[in-house]
């Protein structure tokens, strides 16, 4: 998955710690612009195309935040990570409230940078409307879902698992996290979820198609190619 050549933007005011990400994710093969304030952050966005963005929570001119409904009210839908200094929910809900998919708090590891790329460059932002995920086709907003021409009949159970599956795709869903998306905090018995997550794999992989829905012993359940194990 990760040989694939990203093409990504980081908009962020520290010179050094730009300097710093730009080369070593270069070495990592990935291609990063670098804009130093939000203004020029937009600009590119506007006239390039990114596989994702990572922007500064807090800049100058115009702030991470700001650049991000931007992008979302002009229907660009390229992944955004954002990245902020601060650890606590409400910046993380700010962030997420403009359309933001991904947060990461400094100071971060470069390894756990380079995979979020990885993870958010395989897919368009949880804010648009349809996106195709190997041969899925999800449209958000009908909740509809087809697997190639074949039309995937889903519970109103069964489609939230879908969406939070495809919205986290590559990444490991816990179970816990399953279980909160459908049901919040009225937890079910402890055989709803497996249930319905066989009813779902029965859709999902039909008999002679590849198998996309995974469990991960231990950890959860996760949407992604066979060859990604």
């Amino acid at each position: 998955m990760n040989n694939v050549k990203r093409n990504i933007l980081l908009v962020e005011d520290d010179l050094d710690l730009a300097a710093t990400v730009v080369d070593y994710l270069e070495l990592e093969g990935i291609s990063c612009d670098h804009a130093a304030n939000g203004v020029q952050g937009l600009g590119l966005i506007q006239s390039q195309r990114y596989d994702m963005v990572i922007l500064d929570v807090n800049m100058p001119r115009m702030d991470g935040l700001l650049v991000c409904q931007n992008m979302r009210e002009q229907g660009i839908d390229t992944p955004v990570l954002m990245l902020t200094a601060r650890d606590t929910l409400d910046d993380k809900l700010a962030g997420f409230k403009v359309g933001s998919d991904d947060y990461l708090v400094k100071p971060f590891a470069m390894l756990e940078l380079v995979a979020r790329i990885h993870v958010l460059a395989n897919r368009r932002s949880g804010q648009t409307t349809s996106t195709e995920l190997y041969d899925l086709h999800i449209d958000f907003n009908q909740k509809t879902a087809k697997r190639g021409q074949r039309v995937l009949q889903l519970s109103p159970t069964g489609w939230i698992l879908l969406e939070t599956l495809v919205r986290k795709s590559g990444q490991i869903v816990t179970r816990d996290q399953l279980c909160h998306a459908v049901w919040g905090d009225e937890l079910p018995d402890s055989n709803s979820l497996k249930v319905h997550l066989f009813n779902l794999r029965q859709q999902v992989d039909a008999p002679g198609e590849s198998k996309l829905i995974h469990t991960v012993p231990g950890q959860g359940v996760a949407l992604r190619q066979q060859d990604e194990d």
